[in-house]
């Protein structure tokens, strides 16, 4: 059980942003999140949106970096990867 971060390199609402996803569960995702102080409202479909200056708290406690593609398919082989409808 590992949850994951991606170099904050997504742009938004005047910031850059990390995914965090896990590759068990959305419940050890979860768990991380309220560890790391991330509100619920940060998480869409299936991984947390994280800001660039909670990265390396992440990475601190215990988030395995990662790049983007990884983190996709981490999900798809988990079965927890939620797409966005279109």
């Amino acid at each position: 059980m590992t949850v994951y971060i991606d170099p904050p390199t997504w742009p938004g609402h005047g910031r850059m942003w990390s995914h965090l996803v896990s590759d068990e569960s959305y419940d050890e995702l979860q768990a991380f999140a309220r560890r790391l102080g991330v509100p619920e409202r940060a998480f869409e479909r299936d991984h947390y949106d994280v800001p660039a200056a909670r990265y390396a708290d992440a990475v601190r406690l215990g988030a395995v970096e990662a790049r983007s593609r990884e983190l996709v398919a981490l999900l798809t082989r988990a079965g927890l990867r939620r797409r966005k409808r279109g």
